[in-house]
């Protein structure tokens, strides 16, 4: 079992910065590999970004891609997302999950989900 709490969210201004945290607790966070996903209201919750076991392998949402960074310390059983020129569109409930099998684009691919993280972005 994995407990994961998201904490980081807020208002911005389109242009502007936050980052984005979830922290592990439960099991072997080392163990896992881990995503971000999002969900506007009326949308399916999507795709953000995934992270392998390691760190060593990175994917992205071609929307997020080259503003969006996902890193991870295994160490104290973080996973980060530095989100960079903010944009409207980027407004959602921000989710991490945690796949015992790897990463994954879908949903489905992953085990354990956090409560999330309300994100606005101003135009």
């Amino acid at each position: 079992q994995v407990q994961l709490v998201e904490s980081g969210g807020g208002l911005v201004q389109a242009g502007g910065s936050l980052r984005l945290s979830c922290a592990a607790s439960g099991s072997t966070f080392s163990s896992y590999a881990m995503g971000w996903f999002r969900q506007a209201p009326g949308k399916e919750r999507e795709f953000v970004a995934a992270i392998s076991k390691s760190g060593g392998s990175k994917y992205y949402a071609d929307s997020v891609k080259g503003r969006f960074t996902i890193s991870r310390n295994n160490a104290n059983n973080t996973v980060y997302l530095q989100m960079n020129s903010l944009k409207p569109d980027d407004t959602a409930v921000y989710y991490c999950a945690a796949s015992i099998r790897g990463s994954s684009w879908s949903t489905h691919g992953y085990d354990y989900w956090g409560q999330g993280t309300q994100v606005t972005v101003s135009s």
